[in-house]
C-alpha cells in the first residue's frame, strides 16, 4: 500500500464522497494530510467517507457545497481554509457525466443545450472557481493543485462530445492556470481512461471486454492507481507544471 510523508500538509478535494476524489481523500489522510472532503450538500456518501477516513485513524473535515455555484463554491474553499488552517493542495476532482449511457458520437439530436450547460458548468468551471478562490491560500503554502481531465480530452470518444469537450478544456485551462500561478503554486492534472469506480456510465459488457482486450496493460484503471498519481504530483514532481498525466495502461497508444 503506497503512502507519503504528509505530515503537517493540508488538502481539499472536490468530489471526494466517492470514486477517485473519496481514494485520494484516504490515500492522502493515511499518509498524515489533514483533508477537507467536498460533496454536494444532499449526499449522504459525503458525511461516510469523512467518518470512515476518522475511524482509520485519519484527520478529515466535511466541505459540503455545490462547485457548480459560484457562490457555494467560494464559500466551500473558504470555509475549508479555515477548517485546515493552510492549503498546500487542491485536487479539482468534482465532475459530472450528465448521462447514464453514452450518446453515439454522430447522435448529435441527444445532447442538449441542458447537457452542455450542466458538464461545462461542473466539470470546467468549478476547477476555475476552486482555483481561483484557493489561489491565495496556496500561494502562501508554496502549494499545488492537480485537476482530473480525461483522456477523453484528447480526442479518445467518451460519454457524449460535451463531456469530452470538457476535459480538453481543462488540460487547456491545467496549462494556463500554471502559468497565471506560477511560481508560487504548481498546476498539473491527471488524464484517466476508463475507472473502475462507482461512478461509471452503463457500459456493456461488450464495450468492457473490448476495451480491456485493447489495452496494453488488460486492465482498466483502479481509483488508487489514479490517487497514486495526484497525490505525486501534489507532493512531489516539484519541476512539473502544466503537465497533464495520462493514466489508461496504454491504451491511448
Amino acid at each position: 500500500m503506497i503512502s507519503f510523508d504528509l505530515k503537517n500538509r493540508a488538502a481539499l478535494v472536490t468530489g471526494a464522497a466517492s470514486g477517485i476524489g473519496l481514494e485520494t481523500a484516504r490515500l492522502l489522510a493515511r499518509s498524515g494530510a489533514t483533508v477537507a472532503i467536498n460533496f454536494l450538500p444532499n449526499d449522504p456518501r459525503g458525511p461516510e467517507a469523512v467518518k470512515s477516513i476518522r475511524a482509520s485513524g485519519g484527520t478529515a473535515f466535511a466541505a459540503p457545497g455545490d462547485v457548480g455555484n459560484p457562490g457555494s463554491a467560494e464559500e466551500m474553499v473558504r470555509t475549508a481554509i479555515e477548517q485546515l488552517g493552510r492549503l498546500d493542495l487542491l485536487v479539482n476532482n468534482a465532475g459530472v457525466p450528465g448521462v447514464s449511457k453514452p450518446i453515439p458520437i454522430a447522435d448529435l439530436d441527444s445532447v442538449t443545450e441542458d447537457l452542455w450547460t450542466v458538464i461545462m458548468n461542473t466539470n470546467l468551471m468549478s476547477v476555475f472557481r476552486c482555483s481561483k478562490f484557493a489561489a491565495k491560500a496556496l500561494a502562501e503554502a508554496k502549494g499545488a493543485i492537480v485537476n482530473t481531465a480525461s483522456i477523453a480530452g484528447f480526442g479518445s470518444v467518451s460519454s457524449s462530445i460535451c463531456y469530452s469537450a470538457s476535459k480538453a478544456a481543462v488540460i487547456n485551462l491545467t496549462k494556463n492556470l500554471s502559468r497565471s500561478l506560477a511560481p508560487n503554486v504548481r498546476v498539473n492534472a491527471v488524464a484517466p481512461g476508463v475507472v473502475e469506480s462507482s461512478w461509471g456510465i452503463g457500459w456493456t459488457e461488450e464495450h468492457r471486454k473490448e476495451s480491456i482486450e485493447k489495452t496494453p496493460l488488460k486492465r482498466w484503471a483502479t481509483t488508487a492507481d489514479v490517487a497514486e498519481t495526484i497525490a505525486y504530483l501534489g507532493f512531489g514532481a516539484r519541476m512539473m507544471t502544466g503537465q497533464t498525466v495520462i493514466i489508461d495502461g496504454g491504451i491511448s497508444l
